[in-house]
């Protein structure tokens, strides 16, 4: 019997809204086993393989491994990306910062 593949990972943040609230999950997806070829009517591409559309989502890294580990999936962890803001004071933007005078030195 062949061994199922899957990822688990964090989403990123979606680039139109400022809020991070759905990559707090984390994502269990399948990975294709088989081909994606195009569909003859309309181009469209098509895989026999229905397990790329399933995404379960979790609320900790331990929960999705769990699941992995009792359905027998071999999985891989992406590991989530740390977020690491520059602190900015509102004030910088109007600090008056004198140009470097070369004759001086």
């Amino acid at each position: 019997m062949k061994m199922k593949k899957a990822r688990i990972y964090t989403p990123s943040k979606n680039a139109m809204q400022s809020g991070r609230s759905k990559t707090k999950e984390w994502i269990l997806e399948f990975e294709t086993n088989t081909d994606k070829n195009p569909e003859p009517l309309m181009g469209w591409s098509q895989s026999k393989d229905t397990m790329t559309q399933v995404r379960l989502k979790f609320r900790t890294l331990e929960q999705a491994e769990r699941y992995a580990e009792e359905n027998g999936l071999y999985y891989q962890v992406t590991p989530q990306h740390e977020r690491k803001p520059k602190p900015r004071n509102y004030g910088d933007n109007f600090k008056y910062i004198p140009p470097e005078d070369s004759e001086s030195a």
